[in-house]
């Protein structure tokens, strides 16, 4: 799209070293990510949480970009669904058997609240609320999809994967 839109604009040069910076930008993180999962012995476990009343799991680009970063989504069978809707997670304690070994919030629009998070029934025997890893990024940086969430937002998610160990 980047191309498309710099070829429409005049600005084809631009758009072409845009989509390589973009592109290098994955390939390290790529390869971090693998060594990332090689020095913790796998791919830790992330829920991403997109919004908190009702939970909402991450849209399909954020995990990707966690694979991307190495890690594996908690529920990214539901990433697939555009819809916000078909990503509600209607009951909260349906996280603790996914046991996350990272919480990332990205509460679009609000302060993410990690005590409100981490007080939830049950959610103290998961090991990202034991550990002290439930984290923020921040929305702007990782849910509009585009140059940010691959130039901000996975470097972000790799450095939160890096606390991990």
């Amino acid at each position: 799209m980047i191309e498309t839109v710099g070829r429409l604009v005049g600005a084809d040069a631009r758009a072409l070293a845009l989509v390589a910076e973009l592109e290098q930008t994955i390939a390290t993180e790529r390869a971090a990510g693998e060594a990332r999962a090689t020095r913790l012995g796998g791919r830790p476990k992330v829920y991403f949480e997109e919004w908190n009343e009702p939970l909402i799991t991450g849209i399909r680009w954020v995990s990707e970009l966690i694979g991307i970063a190495g890690g594996e989504d908690c529920f990214g069978e539901l990433s697939v669904h555009p819809n916000a809707k078909q990503r509600i997670l209607a009951d909260p304690a349906v996280v603790i058997p996914r046991a996350p070994d990272l919480i990332i919030g990205s509460w679009c629009g609000k302060h993410f609240q990690p005590a409100h998070v981490t007080s939830r029934p049950g959610w103290e025997a998961i090991p990202a609320v034991k550990d002290g890893h439930v984290v923020e990024i921040k929305s702007a940086i990782l849910l509009a999809p585009g140059p940010a969430a691959i130039r901000e937002g996975l470097p972000a998610i790799g450095r939160c994967l890096d606390r991990l160990g």
